[in-house]
């Protein structure tokens, strides 16, 4: 019997991947680094971080809101 692998539905590089992605769309959105970095590794929604700062927040501001 031919032995079959199956491919594991999550990767164990996909959390650094979409922390890599939502660190990027924090940049993007204006956030400095260091904020961009914990908001990134934190459960903290992405539209809301981006939208809180569209609407005229400050970053710093924001991020205290957000975590």
């Amino acid at each position: 019997m031919a032995e079959t692998t199956e491919t594991p539905l999550w990767n164990e590089n996909e959390p650094g991947k979409v922390e890599s992605w939502r660190l990027h769309i924090l940049l993007e959105a204006g956030y400095p680094v260091h904020l961009a970095e914990r908001l990134a590794v934190s459960e903290v929604d992405l539209h809301d971080a981006c939208e809180i700062v569209k609407r005229g927040c400050d970053h710093t501001t924001a991020a205290e809101i957000l975590l």
